[in-house]
């Protein structure tokens, strides 16, 4: 039994995960409750690519606001890997959580994203097919999507939700918008759940 579990979680940890998607923020290619496989390889010989969609540790652990500066261990976060342990008062801890986003702009690039959520690279506007939901904005009145304009640094990109209307994504982190590379837990590949959408993302 131990044996089994041991190996569970060396595959869980090294290779392959299953996850599901806990809210909105990338509709409408993903949807709520939907199952993902994760793959934990391809970041350990190249880097993340524009357009790949990532799991990743929640700001909570690396934004230098909303962590304190201070980081989670691994033995912290096990109550919060638990099943139902993980919702009892007092077990959960926000670092422990993962959140999954896709790849915008990578190191280097300048990158502008305006307020209505759309993104130029460069200066060159962004092709983002997958992006239909985009912040309500007339051109007069406050759009309720932080704009940004920054230069991507070494060892980082910025990710953002394809539903940009309703995404807490790299806009909104307090400490900065940029997600460090050793942060992110791995590439989703394949939708296995629901099965009349099962395939490869």
């Amino acid at each position: 039994m131990l044996i089994t579990l041991g190996v569970a979680l060396g595959i869980r940890h090294v290779l392959v995960e299953a996850r599901y998607i806990p809210s909105g923020s990338m509709l409408p290619g993903l949807q709520i409750q939907d199952r993902l496989l994760v793959e934990k390889l391809s970041y350990r010989t190249r880097l993340p690519r524009r357009g790949e969609i990532v799991v990743f540790h929640a700001p909570h652990a690396f934004d230098p606001v909303l962590s304190g500066g201070r980081r989670v261990s691994a033995l912290e976060c096990l109550p919060s890997n638990i099943p139902l342990v993980n919702k009892i008062p007092g077990f959960s801890n926000p670092a422990c959580d993962a959140f999954i986003k896709r790849v915008v702009a990578l190191p280097g690039e300048r990158i502008s994203v305006d307020p209505t959520g759309r993104v130029t690279i460069n200066g060159q506007p962004l092709r983002e097919p997958y992006v239909t939901r985009f912040c309500p904005y007339d051109g007069s009145s406050l759009s309720g999507c932080k704009t940004l304009d920054v230069v991507v640094p070494a060892a980082h990109v910025v990710v953002l939700g394809d539903n940009r209307a309703n995404s807490w994504d790299a806009r909104f982190w307090p400490g900065g918008p940029f997600l460090p590379d050793e942060q992110i837990l791995g590439r989703a590949f394949w939708r296995l759940f629901p099965f009349d959408r099962a395939g490869q993302l």
